[in-house]
């Protein structure tokens, strides 16, 4: 399968924004759920934003209101777009891809084949 690759992090002042990219094309849709998760050194991983078939979102509640996901570029794009930053956003986040009936951040976390990109480091200041 074809690696996830996800960038577009950096350093950002609190209240600032920063939008997060992974490349989709190999994992369609109506296949595959993609979601964004954070990891902050010490700690486990936090399912941030999900999105499956049809669109369907899902959103840790930390998030809902300013991070959105989507899909984009015919939807060959997972987007995460991170608004009104706050310092407790950073973390290193990555995207990831598993198949359609994986319908959870859980489910997604411990399936075994599930496709995770190297991540990127998103760092907020107060």
């Amino acid at each position: 399968q074809v690696p996830l690759v996800d960038s577009g992090g950096g350093s950002v002042p609190a209240g600032g924004s920063l939008r997060l990219s992974c490349g989709a094309a190999a994992y369609p849709s109506r296949v595959y759920f993609m979601a964004w998760f954070r990891q902050v050194p010490g700690k486990g991983r936090e399912g941030v934003a999900l999105i499956g078939s049809v669109g369907r979102t899902n959103y840790a509640d930390s998030v809902k209101g300013r991070f959105p996901i989507s899909r984009e570029n015919f939807k060959e794009t997972l987007v995460l777009q991170m608004n009104s930053l706050k310092p407790e956003d950073t973390a290193m986040y990555c995207c990831t891809a598993g198949p359609s009936r994986l319908t959870t951040f859980q489910a997604l976390e411990e399936y075994e084949s599930t496709y995770w990109g190297q991540g990127t480091q998103v760092t907020v200041s107060s």
